[in-house]
């Protein structure tokens, strides 16, 4: 499936991942957890225990309408997208890659969207 990996201090790149659970784990380098931080069903998985095992901090999430940071996501995540009625994730259509290629692209511990 198309997704998009976002590793820290690197630019986000489109990038095929099997529809596995352990490919899902091996891209961000342990158990997954399934956040969903935007309007639309597109998930963000992360490390599920990223920031107790001390992975480095990657990219901040801002709340949509007060655009102030809520959490910041630690280790590499991908973003995939998660159909409404479906058990299983999907990939990324190449307009949704490219938006959320370039939203993250421009994120960063300092600079709010």
């Amino acid at each position: 499936m198309r997704v998009l990996l976002v590793e820290p201090g690197k630019e986000p790149r489109v990038c095929e991942l099997p529809d596995t659970l352990e490919a899902m784990q091996k891209a961000v380098g342990g158990a997954i957890q399934a956040v969903y931080p935007f309007a639309e069903p597109v998930a963000l998985i992360c490390n599920d225990e990223g920031k107790l095992a001390g992975l480095p901090l990657n990219r901040p999430l801002y709340h949509p309408d007060e655009g102030t940071i809520y959490d910041v996501i630690a280790g590499a995540f991908f973003l995939c997208a998660a159909p409404p009625d479906s058990g299983r994730f999907a990939g990324l259509t190449e307009e949704q890659a490219a938006r959320y290629g370039a939203y993250f692209r421009l994120l960063s511990l300092e600079a709010a969207p």
